[in-house]
C-alpha cells in the first residue's frame, strides 16, 4: 500500500483529530472507494454490524459500555431504532447476524443471551424473542445463518456448536459430544450446499455437517481464526487469524494458500540494506521480517519463540542481519535463508535495546537495558567485545555511526547523548537535555546531529563542542520516537505518538509535508535509499509505505 503524503494544511486540526478519536461507524461506497456516511450514537466500543439481505438496512451492537442493538437505514444514513441488546440478568451481546431471505428479521447472541429480532418498521420499534436453550448455559462467540433461514448456528466458548431454529426459538441440536474445539468457535459459516465451516481458537479450520459435527476435512493454520469470508458459492474462501495471515482455501482439495500476512505485535524497528530501496526488514516481537518494497511481499521470517527483538541492522555488505533480542544476545542470521550465523551471549545484563554496524563490516555496536555501549569486534570466526562504554544510566535507545567509523552517538532515555570516539573508544561529547531521548541523527556532513523524544522538541548540536543550536516544536501531542535524514541533508522526516509522519526541512525548521494513515504510536520511520519511499512503522503492527514527496 503506496500512500500519498499530502502539503501541510492544518496539521494543528489534524493533530487534535488523531488525539480524541471518535467510534462512529464509516459506511463506505465500495465501488467509488468512498465515505458515504458516519453514524453515531454508540458510547465507547462497537462489537459487530451486519448488512439486511437487500442493503435496505444496517444493523450495529454496541459494545459493554453501550450495550444497545441499533437499526440504521442505510438510504437515509440514519437511525431508525434502537433497543438494549440483552436482558438485565444475562451478559453483553457480542455477535449479530441477519435473516438470508428477510430484510426484517436478525439475531443477536452473546453471554447467556440468543435472541431472535422482528423489525417493526412502521412503528419504528425492534421486538426481541429469547431463544430457549434449557438448561444449557454458554457464551456465544461466533453466529452464521442457514442460506434458507431454517437454521442458525451458534459458536461457543466451551468449542461447541449450537443449532437454533429461528422460527421456534428451540434448540434443534448442538455438537460435537466428544472432542470439543479447542479455545471455543470462533468463527463459523454456513455453506449454500449444506455443511459448516467451522474456525477455532487454536487454528484449526474445519468443514463438518450437522448433527455429529465431526470434522470431514481439516487443515492447521497459523493463529487462532478470527473471521471466514466466502467467495461466490463457498467453492473458495478466505481465512484470517489473529497472526495477520489471510489464507484462500479451495473448498475442493482443502488446502492453504497465503495470500498476505504482516506484524501481529507493536513493530520494533524498520532498516534498509546498503544502497537498495527493493527491500527492508523489520521486526516485532519474536519476528524478523523481510519484505519486498513493491509488492508488499514477505520474502523471509525468522523467528525466535518467547523473546522479543528490539532492533535490527543490515551489514554494510549484506551478508548478515545483525538483531538485538531482549535476553541479552545479539543473533546474526543470513538475510537471504535465515540461518543463524553466530549468536553473542550475554551481550548485556537486561537486555539488547539497540544496535549499530560499521560500515567496514568489522564492527558490532550495542546498547542494553542498563545503558552500557559495547563494541564488538566481528572476525570470520569470533565475535570479540572490544570495550564496555559506561555513561548511560538507563536504556539506550538509538545508535547512528559516522561515515567514517570513527565515531558514533547514541541517544538515552536518561537525557543524554553521548558522542564516543570508537578509535580512543572514550567519551568525546555529552548532551543533556529534560528528556527521554528516543532517537538521534547525524547530519549527513556529520558537523551537527538532530535529537528527539519524549519532550516533542527537535533539538539541532554541534557535534564538536555538543552545544545546542536550535529547537523546533515537533509535533502538539507525545513523544517523537522515530527520525531519519535524506543523503544530502536537505529534509528529514518524523514519526510518533501523534500517529502523523511529517517531511521537514533542515534549515527552515518547518514541516513540508503531513502523512496521515497511522492508527497506531508510530515507533520508527525510515528514507529508502534514493530517496523513493518513506516506511514507517507503528506499535498496532502497520507498516506504512509513502512516497517521497520531493523528486529524488
Amino acid at each position: 500500500m503506496e500512500n500519498q503524503i499530502q502539503p501541510k494544511a492544518e496539521v494543528a486540526k489534524l493533530e487534535l483529530e488523531a488525539v480524541i478519536g471518535f467510534n462512529d461507524i464509516i459506511l463506505w461506497d465500495y465501488k467509488k472507494r468512498e465515505l458515504m456516511a458516519r453514524l453515531s450514537l454508540h458510547k465507547g466500543k462497537i462489537e459487530a454490524l451486519a448488512f439486511s439481505p437487500n442493503d435496505l438496512y444496517l444493523v450495529s451492537l454496541g459494545g459493554p459500555d453501550d450495550g444497545s442493538v441499533v437499526v440504521w437505514s442505510i438510504a437515509k444514513t440514519e437511525a431508525i431504532c434502537g433497543s438494549p441488546a440483552a436482558g438485565l440478568n444475562v451478559g453483553n451481546a457480542t455477535s449479530v447476524v441477519f435473516s438470508q431471505c428477510h430484510d426484517e428479521m436478525f439475531v443477536t447472541a452473546g453471554n447467556g443471551t440468543i435472541r431472535v429480532w422482528e423489525l417493526d418498521l412502521p412503528n419504528r420499534k425492534i421486538w426481541p424473542t429469547e431463544c430457549q436453550t434449557g438448561q444449557m448455559k454458554r457464551i456465544v462467540m461466533s453466529i452464521s445463518m442457514a442460506s434458507d433461514d431454517s437454521f442458525f448456528y451458534l459458536g461457543t466458548t466451551t468449542g461447541d456448536i449450537l443449532k437454533m431454529n429461528p422460527r421456534t426459538k428451540l434448540l434443534a441440536d448442538t455438537g460435537p459430544a466428544k472432542d470439543k474445539f479447542s479455545l471455543g468457535v470462533s468463527a463459523i459459516k454456513c455453506l449454500k450446499t449444506g455443511g459448516l465451516l467451522v474456525g477455532s481458537g487454536a487454528g484449526l479450520l474445519v468443514f463438518c455437517r450437522s448433527p455429529s459435527y465431526k470434522p470431514i476435512k481439516k487443515i492447521q493454520l497459523q493463529g487462532g481464526i478470527t473471521s471466514i469470508s466466502l467467495r461466490g458459492e463457498g467453492h473458495q474462501f478466505f481465512v484470517g487469524t489473529e497472526e495477520s495471515h489471510i489464507y484462500r482455501v479451495n473448498f475442493t482439495d482443502f488446502k492453504e494458500t497465503l495470500v498476505t500476512t504482516c506484524h501481529f505485535e507493536a513493530v520494533e524497528d524498520v532498516v534498509f540494506p546498503f544502497g537498495t530501496a527493493e527491500l527492508f526488514a523489520t521486526c516485532a516481537k519474536k519476528d524478523i521480517r523481510v519484505w519486498h518494497t513493491l509488492s508488499n511481499r514477505e520474502l523471509l521470517r525468522i523467528t525466535v519463540p518467547n523473546m522479543t527483538c528490539h532492533g535490527i541492522d543490515f551489514m554494510r555488505d549484506g551478508k548478515s542481519l545483525i538483531s538485538a533480542w531482549d535476553d541479552g544476545k545479539i543473533r546474526a542470521f543470513a538475510p537471504e535463508t535465515g540461518r543463524l550465523m553466530y549468536v553473542i551471549s550475554n551481550a548485556h545484563r537486561i537486555g539488547v535495546t539497540a544496535v549499530a554496524t560499521t560500515s567496514d563490516c568489522t564492527r558490532v555496536i550495542s546498547g542494553g537495558g542498563e545503558g552500557e555501549v559495547r563494541v564488538w569486534q566481528i572476525g570470520h570466526q569470533t565475535q570479540k567485545l572490544e570495550e564496555a562504554l559506561k555513561e548511560h544510566k538507563s536504556s539506550v535507545s538509538c545508535i547512528r555511526v559516522k561515515k567514517n567509523n570513527e565515531e558514533c552517538v547514541t541517544a538515552s532515555t536518561d537525557g543524554t547523548c553521548i558522542i564516543w570516539d570508537l578509535v580512543r573508544l572514550r567519551r568525546n561529547q555529552m548532551i543533556l537535555a529534560n528528556t527521554l531521548f528516543q532517537c538521534v541523527c547525524y547530519h549527513p556532513e556529520e558537523f551537527q546531529i538532530i535529537t528527539s523524544g519524549t519532550d516533542r522538541k527537535i533539538a539541532y548540536w554541534e557535534v564538536f563542542d555538543g552545544s545546542g543550536i536550535r529547537e523546533l516544536d515537533g509535533s502538539l501531542s507525545g513523544s517523537i520516537n522515530g527520525m531519519d535524514i535524506t543523503p544530502e541533508g536537505v529534509h528529514f522526516v518524523t514519526g510518533g505518538n501523534d500517529h502523523l509522519v511529517k517531511v521537514w526541512d533542515y534549515n527552515e525548521g518547518e514541516v513540508t509535508h503531513v502523512g496521515v494513515g497511522h492508527s497506531g504510536n508510530i515507533t520508527r520511520v525510515r528514507i529508502s535509499p534514493g530517496n523513493e519511499y518513506i516506511v514507517s512503522v507503528s506499535a498496532d503492527g502497520a507498516i506504512l509505505r509513502w512516497k517521497y514527496p520531493f523528486p529524488s
